[in-house]
């Protein structure tokens, strides 16, 4: 699998946001290919309902984009049939034990010099052992790690 996407852009994927079009161009192109699916890890399912369920939240407060429940219910239904029918994604396996260990050696190797979140590790970890080529981010922190681990960022 040489493409993996953290949950930042996968949620531009399924709501109306900034850079939600390149995100779409880009996961599009993939889907043309045929032969590319985005691996979406447990982490991206569990992560998927709260980040949509945020931009409600952040909404209803008079920031960031307008999402009602229903456009986040429809995105989320969305991801998951996408996710059901190997549309374009497919589901990838990645163990608990195997993330803990290697995302500490991320973050023993990097963190106490550039300041990165446990997502930023996890979602890099997961590409490094599904042993992704390339990773797709619009969080300049994340790509910065995925960068300073051989990964190809787009």
């Amino acid at each position: 699998m040489p493409v993996y996407c953290d949950t930042n852009l996968l949620v531009r994927l399924y709501a109306e946001m900034p850079d939600s079009a390149q995100a779409v161009r880009r996961f599009e192109a993939l889907r043309r290919d045929g032969k590319t699916r985005l691996p979406i890890t447990w982490l991206h399912q569990l992560e998927m309902p709260n980040a949509l369920q945020q931009l409600v939240f952040l909404a209803r407060n008079g920031q960031g984009i307008r999402m009602t429940p229903e456009r986040a219910a429809l995105a989320l239904a969305d991801f998951d049939e996408d996710l059901a029918a190997g549309n374009g994604l497919t589901h990838s396996s990645v163990s608990a034990a195997e993330l803990v260990r290697e995302a500490r050696e991320l973050s023993l190797r990097h963190t106490a010099n550039h300041g990165f979140r446990a997502y930023d590790i996890a979602h890099v970890t997961c590409a490094i052992l599904l042993k992704c080529e390339s990773f797709w981010s619009f969080d300049a922190k994340a790509s910065k790690l995925a960068e300073l681990e051989g990964l190809k960022v787009l």
